[in-house]
């Protein structure tokens, strides 16, 4: 077996650190980018540095932001009264693709996992809690996934809405069971909002 060098293990490893990514992929990767590519290399590295350095969480809704507060939630077109809780900020992407939501969003940035050692402090639960404390918000809609995590999560949180007088719905209609919002097309999820049912 070839020894390949300590920088290129070290590599390797960072690469496998990624969703999806397994030892293979993370060698063909690195390879590519060492062998043939070292421009993007720096490229990314750069972006990758940058983004780092300048991106955080906004102080309302947890998504990605490079400033305090985002646009969604500082543009006067959105209803503050609608709170969507998402898993990700990838599912807010697809949410905001659709075009089927105006109101404003909570990203947990995970979901409930107790075999995982993921509870509610890991995941934003007490950030969402002051949110629906300001008195702003009148409906909490659960946009989780329709994994056996993601119903749990969703769960949790309509307990925590109803303790706080709030109507708690779920999305519900074409979304199947299993089923990540990041993959489902438009028209699907713009269905799931209009027939979203008390959670």
């Amino acid at each position: 077996m070839a020894h390949e060098s300590e920088a290129i293990e070290a590599l390797k490893k960072a690469l496998r650190r990624l969703p999806g990514i397994g030892p293979k992929a993370a060698q063909r990767i690195a390879f590519h980018l060492l062998g043939r590519d070292r421009a993007t290399a720096k490229d990314i590295a750069r972006a990758l540095e940058h983004a780092v350095a300048r991106v955080g969480h906004c102080r309302l809704c947890n998504n990605f932001s490079e400033t305090e507060v985002c646009g969604i939630c500082v543009s006067p077109r959105r209803d503050s009264g609608l709170l969507c809780v998402v898993e990700s900020p990838a599912d807010l992407v697809s949410l905001e693709q659709s075009g089927a939501f105006t109101g404003t969003y909570f990203v947990l940035m995970g979901r409930l996992s107790p075999l995982e050692g993921i509870g509610p402090d890991q995941i934003g639960i007490p950030k969402l809690q002051n949110r629906l404390e300001s008195g702003a918000v009148r409906e909490v809609i659960l946009a989780t996934n329709a994994t056996v995590e993601g119903e749990a999560t969703a769960h949790y949180i309509s307990e925590i809405a109803r303790h706080h007088g709030l109507l708690a719905t779920r999305i519900a209609y074409g979304v199947p069971v299993g089923g990540e919002l990041e993959y489902i097309d438009r028209g699907t999820l713009a269905k799931a909002f209009s027939g979203r049912r008390e959670a």
